[in-house]
């Protein structure tokens, strides 16, 4: 009975705030970055959230999808030796986003057992030493450590990089592939110079765009918006040893296409974009918006939350929040033609509904505050889907928490 009561009062720990009353005033998204400042902002604290209430949220979260059921809980996977991957249960495989979001999930909370074995599996079984990939890593693999696809999906190559960076910051150096810093670059260097007879380099050197694809032919001749990551480019060019300029270039490039590509009224944008900015007609995913373009909101906010290089982004949050705000809190689907058209889908994600809280930091709208209180009555998904729901639901806790922080290497 006494246990049964601990876990009933911990339960309501994590649904309900210290008070009641929903904040009157908008957000206000920094002028300055935190990148600057050093200040982060703290919209749960500001919703009415206690520190207690919120660092609760973030160890039961941490517990459950690293440490949880290993059959419905769970996603990260020690193995060994001193390894570990993130799955992606429902497609039964392992995935460089999965990997490099677990990675800076990891560095965020100072982690770094945790960290390390996910870089030693990535590393060891990911990433192609030699070859026509070679310096890339595949982008799934089994679990037995054999890859599904040789190539690259251009997102984990930049994640990893960023957390990489910051794990030199926190923790120093070691050897080998745990010389944090000299691994980061050298991935760097693979996105710039890599050529073979089905290699490319990462990034149309052109137009500085990262491809969706860093392959020969069709792949990397068009991009995909929730790539652009303008704030991890920002610190790459203060801290690669090499082509600092061309990541100042990019940052630039990347918040440009975001406007090129967002919807002028619903603020949408497609899972993939031709270069300049119009939805790819690939196949029937690429020129909707759904499970990729979910994230673009969190990278959006995360730039105006660490630069605060691009006054339209406010403008772009606050549009695109409006959208969903007007089909209604808790009743908005997931995916549409950019123009607003829903699509024949009635799924409704706890990944989707956290990025648009997470879009909040980048909002000056009162109805922010909606996405964020039906962000924290979302539990923590178990099942099926607990791996990308779960991934994006615990980066959203982070950074609206103002823990998803810069950590500069020396």
């Amino acid at each position: 009975m006494l246990k049964f009561s601990l876990l009933f009062a911990f339960s309501l720990l994590l649904t309900t705030r210290s008070t009641t009353a929903q904040p009157t005033e908008p957000p206000r998204p920094p002028a300055e970055g935190a990148f600057f400042t050093g200040e982060y902002p703290n919209l749960l604290a500001e919703w009415g959230l206690s520190t207690a209430e919120i660092q609760a949220r973030i160890e039961s979260t941490f517990q459950q999808l690293f440490y949880g059921n290993d059959a419905t809980e769970r996603i990260y996977y020690p193995v060994e030796p001193n390894m570990a991957y993130i799955e992606d249960i429902n497609n039964q495989d392992i995935r460089s986003e999965g990997m490099s979001y677990g990675m800076m999930i990891a560095v965020q909370l100072d982690k770094q057992a945790e960290f390390n074995r996910l870089w030693t599996w990535a590393r060891t079984y990911m990433y192609h030493e030699a070859g026509a990939w070679a310096g890339y890593f595949c982008w799934h693999a089994r679990t037995d450590g054999s890859c599904i696809d040789p190539n690259p999906a251009s997102d984990g190559e930049i994640w990893f990089v960023t957390a990489l960076f910051f794990a030199a910051a926190r923790w120093g150096n070691g050897d080998g592939i745990y010389n944090y810093q000299a691994e980061a670059n050298s991935i760097l260097r693979t996105m710039l110079t890599a050529d073979t007879p089905q290699a490319t380099t990462l990034f149309n050197l052109d137009n500085q765009l990262v491809v969706f694809v860093p392959q020969k032919g069709a792949v990397s001749r068009f991009t995909n918006p929730s790539y652009q990551a303008p704030h991890f480019y920002e610190l790459w060019a203060r801290w690669a040893d090499q082509e600092n300029d061309f990541w100042t270039t990019a940052a630039d490039a990347a918040r440009a296409h975001w406007r090129a590509a967002a919807h002028p009224e619903t603020g949408l944008m497609s899972n993939y974009t031709t270069f300049a900015g119009e939805p790819m007609l690939w196949d029937s995913y690429s020129a909707v918006y759904y499970a990729d373009a979910w994230r673009i909101g969190m990278m959006i906010a995360l730039d105006t939350t660490w630069f605060a290089a691009d006054d339209w982004q406010i403008e772009q949050t606050n549009r695109y929040l409006r959208f969903f705000h007007n089909l209604g809190i808790g009743r908005y689907t997931s995916q549409f033609q950019i123009d607003g058209t829903p699509v024949n889908n009635q799924h409704r994600s706890g990944g989707h509904s956290a990025m648009n809280a997470a879009a909040a930091l980048a909002s000056t709208d009162v109805i922010a505050w909606d996405f964020i209180e039906e962000f924290w009555e979302t539990p923590t998904p178990t099942g099926r889907y607990r791996y990308y729901d779960g991934l994006l639901q615990f980066m959203a806790l982070l950074q609206l928490s103002g823990n998803f922080r810069i950590y500069a290497p020396a």
